[in-house]
């Protein structure tokens, strides 16, 4: 089953955000006659960029937090072979981070300055100055050398400074959304801080469980990070509200959350993402009483194939995520 879920967990994520950009609004649409700019297979490219990108991210975090923390080391405190094979695993992901980062970087500039791709180079200057672009160019450097700090990790220590670039590198694209546009606001500021705390816990949570299915059995690493997990899990829910209001205008017209996310294309997303969110905590609860006890009375089975199901629907609510990313 294994040997299906890194494939299965992309294609699902690939799908829900197809239909959730269609369904709320926020596809590309084709140019007007006449008018020249991004084609329609580059404007789809930004959002599958960005998925491959946040796949590859949660990948790469959640392995080099199992060869962190997770995984046994041995004396000395170099990895284990599954803290190796981790690394290994996890510079490849930074590997494709970069690469993906590199294709969202030109066809964001792209669509943002309005030009078909094969016309990028004349307009390089102000491709330059734009903040994503900028942003995107950052990622880009940190991710290829985190592959390159952990295609050579033989450590724990290592893993540790390679979990604190992975941080890095996510957090860079989020200081140019729409909460870090005035920086000096309170809203602005609150929303900038609520969506990296939210991408950290997100990138934490789903990677870390991955990591687990991937690359170990053992009760304690499962004890461990179901510790984490639930502190991922309070986290996203807290910053995952905040930033929805925030982004809703509840502060400038009161609270108007409940009302927003049924009227509006970006309000539906965030409705549709918090009933993913709801159905993750019952799976937690689900594990917590009955899957974690069957675990430790070595009947390990339920846990593997509930984990399972929960990475599937954990790769739905990225895909939500990028769509509503991209919605209005």
């Amino acid at each position: 089953m294994r040997r299906y879920l890194a494939p299965g967990v992309v294609a699902a994520g690939i799908v829900v955000m197809v239909v959730a950009l269609l369904a709320a609004g926020g596809a590309p649409e084709p140019l007007p006659v006449g008018l020249t700019g991004a084609s329609m297979p580059v404007s789809w490219a930004v959002p599958v960029l960005r998925l491959l990108a946040d796949v590859a991210a949660i990948a790469c975090g959640g392995a080099v937090l199992a060869a962190a923390i997770f995984l046994p080391v041995e004396s000395g405190g170099k990895l284990g072979k599954q803290g190796l094979r981790a690394c290994q695993d996890a510079a490849i992901a930074a590997a494709v981070w970069a690469v993906a980062s590199i294709g969202g970087l030109l066809t964001t500039a792209s669509v943002i300055l309005g030009v078909p791709l094969s016309q990028l180079s004349s307009r390089a200057n102000q491709a330059a100055s734009l903040n994503q672009v900028r942003a995107l160019a950052v990622a880009v450097v940190l991710t290829a050398v985190l592959a390159v700090v952990l295609s050579g990790c033989r450590t724990a220590a290592t893993a540790r400074i390679a979990l604190v670039l992975t941080a890095a590198a996510l957090t860079g694209p989020l200081l140019t959304g729409h909460g870090a546009i005035e920086r000096t606001t309170f809203w602005s500021l609150s929303a900038t801080t609520s969506l990296v705390v939210h991408v950290f816990a997100a990138t934490f949570w789903i990677g870390g469980l991955g990591a687990l299915v991937r690359y170990t059995r053992e009760r304690k690493a499962v004890e461990k990070f179901s510790q984490l997990a639930l502190i991922c899990a309070i986290s996203i829910g807290v910053t995952g509200l905040l930033t929805a209001e925030i982004h809703l205008g509840g502060h400038h017209e009161g609270w108007g959350l409940i009302t927003a996310w049924v009227t509006t294309g970006y309000g539906a997303l965030v409705f549709a993402k918090a009933v993913a969110f709801a159905l993750l905590v019952t799976i937690g609860w689900w594990h917590r009483k009955s899957t974690l006890p069957a675990l430790a009375a070595e009947q390990p089975a339920a846990f593997w194939r509930l984990a399972s199901v929960e990475l599937l629907l954990m790769a739905g609510t990225v895909g939500l995520a990028v769509a509503l990313s991209r919605t209005p």
